[in-house]
Parts: structure tokens; sequence; C-alpha cells
């Protein structure tokens, strides 16, 4: 998303954080692929620069961090590298679906060099709205997928997103449904294909059939299977066979709701089916 509108990066630290970027209508992505010879490559996930290429005012570094798994550190060498390269100042944004990766990130980064502290600037649950306007959503498609990637389970959320696609013109929609379930959490992503693939919801478009709807019961029971031995993979708990095959079996997205809630408790696979499964 960032890389296909780089803008993005630009109007949420300007607009939403109110950090002081340069007015300039020239905004590029940069080679994300640093080289600071004699040390390795590193590469974030994202390079954004402001300005023209003989003369850059400004570079963003944008990262996608879900967990506290990458050294804050790393931040700032990208930092750093980045300013040799194209001598300009940096600005690290950080964007964290999870409260407690927003707060490890939030922290300054002591780097170990002298006089050399990097203070990101990171955008966690609490910074992102949760948008159940539909105008709204429409009118800010970008932070609209961002807020069903944080808020999705609430149902209003994702209501207003569906509805703004369906009145978005053009191919945009295809590119910003494949966002925010790529984004999402495997429950906010079964949320959202039902909804969108819904010709009950009057978000509804044919577009919307085509793209999530497989027939809609196919894609639903698809999803929502593979949300159930996601959570038991992600829990370290161990399927049997006999547990994975009743599983794939199952046809009825009820019941299969229904395990995906005890999925997230149980101690043992088999837990997961109770008298009244059938």
């Amino acid at each position: 998303m960032f890389a296909d509108r780089p803008q993005v990066a630009v109007e949420i630290l300007r607009d939403l954080m109110g950090v002081d970027l340069p007015s300039t209508s020239l905004v590029r992505q940069e080679d994300r692929l640093f080289n600071t010879r004699p040390s390795d490559d590193i590469e974030p996930d994202l390079g954004i620069v402001l300005g023209p290429p003989q003369s850059p005012a400004h570079a963003i570094i944008v990262e996608i961090q879900q967990d506290k798994s990458k050294d804050p550190r790393q931040l700032a060498r990208y930092a750093a590298a980045q300013w040799l390269m194209l001598r300009c100042d940096v600005t690290v944004l950080v964007v964290c679906p999870d409260r407690g990766a927003a707060a490890y990130y939030s922290q300054p980064i002591d780097t170990g060099l002298t006089g050399y502290r990097l203070q990101a600037y990171v955008l966690g649950p609490d910074d992102v709205p949760a948008i159940t306007d539909p105008q709204e959503a429409a009118a800010h498609l970008e932070l609209a997928v961002m807020s069903v990637m944080i808020h999705g389970r609430e149902r209003k959320v994702i209501e207003a997103f569906a509805t703004a696609l369906a009145e978005t013109v053009g191919d945009h929609a295809p590119k910003y449904s494949e966002y925010a379930c790529s984004m999402s959490a495997p429950e906010v992503k079964l949320i959202l294909e039902e909804i969108m693939a819904s010709t009950d919801w009057p978000g509804h478009s044919r577009f919307a059939h085509q793209h999530f709807g497989r027939g809609h019961a196919q894609g639903s029971h698809e999803t929502a299977r593979r949300i159930v031995l996601y959570l038991l993979d992600a829990r370290g708990i161990e399927v049997p066979e006999d547990v994975r095959a009743r599983v794939d079996a199952c046809t009825d997205v009820d019941l299969l709701m229904h395990w995906t809630v005890r999925a997230s408790s149980v101690q043992s696979a088999r837990d997961l089916f109770d008298d009244s499964d059938g």
C-alpha cells in the first residue's frame, strides 16, 4: 500500500502525527537496498524520498512490525544508511497493529554511537481511528484499510469499508481489499470475506462477489477451516490427522466459527469438539 502510493507515508506523518516535513509534490519510492561497506547489505520494508532526485529534501523509512522481533537498533541503521546515501534528513515510520509492539518501538533508540539517538514515529492501534462512516472510509481508503487491520473485530468498521469499496470506481477496489485481507488477523479476515461476499449486504458489488465469493459458501468454508487450524498451530497445539480431517470435511460455517472461538482456549486439539457438534 505504501509502495503503490508513497504519499500515504507523508500524509500519516504530516497530517496524523504532526511531523514537520518539506512541502513538495515530488514523492517517490527509493531503492530500499542500503549498502554501507564494509557492513552487510540492509533492507528496510520501504524507502520514500521527498523532492527531486538531484537534491532530495527528506527521506522516510517505512517498517511494518507485527511483533518485537526486530532489534530497534536496526531502525537506526536504516536511517543512518539512508542519510549517508542521500545526505538529507530521515524519518522512520513504524506501523504496528499490536499495542505491545507499538510501545516497544516508541522508545528512544540508543544506538551505542555517542550523540546518535533515534526516535521513530510509531503508528499503533491507538493512533488509527475506528472508521465506521462509509463516506470517510471512501475518502481515506488507506486509513480505512489500517482501520480494518486494527479494529476489524468491530463489525461496523468492516461494513463501512465494504460500502466504500462498492462505491470505488476503477481498478482500485480489488487492490484495497487485498491490502485489508493480507494485513488482518485471521478472525478479522473471516468477517471481511463474509460481509464482502454477501449479496444481502447493501455494500455488495459484482466485484465483491467475484473477488471474495468463489460462490460465497466455498470461500467462507475454506477460510474458516484455515483459521481453526491456524489458531491451533499458532498456539503450539499438536493437531492429530483425525482432527484435521474432521475440520477439513466440515461445511457448516456456523460450526466452524464455533470451533474458531474454542480454538483460542482449548488445551488439546480434540477439546475443539463437544457433544453438541453432532
